[in-house]
């Protein structure tokens, strides 16, 4: 399925302070940062890709459009998605993330504006965020593709034409060869195969004839 990229605007982030923020133990365990759609209508969203950077847990929430009599009103689409399966070690800190409206806890269409909610528990980190982040729409479907009757419902193969048409039947021929070599191989074997002597008659020989050699 094709997807198009939405032209967004992402605001800069804000912390949520963890910890006393009048010493240096407080630290901003939460970033939020609200990406908007100034020149784009409300859309039907159907992709979102970022890379992590050390961003433990992710929830994001959507503003949709109702109607021109309803305000549009925020819906939690996604909550704590992984990103970093310890957020004390480096596993998928800085992995490329696609996330699909499939995976979304609600419908995404009508999208006015987007939440992204960062958390990362362990103090081990000095900062975390998503970078390159980028918004992806449904495309235009492909319009579907008529065949003509004949591909569509082709005709069952039809019998070749007899090539041999007009000649003596395969069998009955093969059955004539043989009778003739079966008469072939009878005469064979009835001719004689006594040698006649050039002046023999009749187990003798005639002196006339011996006389002229």
């Amino acid at each position: 399925m094709s997807r198009i990229l939405v032209p967004c605007h992402v605001k800069g982030t804000v912390a949520l302070q963890v910890g006393d923020v009048r010493t240096s133990q407080g630290r901003p365990g939460v970033l939020v940062i609200d990406v908007t759609f100034p020149s784009v209508a409300p859309f039907e969203l159907q992709e979102i890709t970022f890379k992590n950077y050390y961003t433990a847990f992710l929830s994001i929430r959507v503003r949709q459009h109702t109607s021109a009599h309803t305000p549009a009103k925020w819906v939690t689409c996604l909550r704590d998605y992984c990103l970093m399966p310890d957020p004390h070690s480096e596993e998928g800190a800085q992995e490329y993330v696609s996330l699909f409206k499939h995976q979304m806890l609600c419908d995404m269409a009508r999208v006015l504006e987007l939440r992204l909610i960062l958390r990362q528990p362990s103090p081990l980190w000095l900062s975390f965020t998503v970078e390159e982040l980028q918004i992806y729409q449904q495309g235009p479907k492909s319009p579907s593709m008529t065949f003509p009757k004949w591909l569509s419902h082709p005709v069952p193969c039809e019998q070749p034409a007899l090539l041999c048409e007009g000649l003596p039947d395969p069998s009955r021929v093969s059955s004539e060869v043989q009778q003739m070599w079966a008469l072939t191989e009878m005469i064979r074997a009835s001719h004689t195969s006594t040698r006649i002597g050039r002046f023999d008659v009749d187990g003798c020989y005639d002196l006339n004839l011996l006389s002229y050699t």
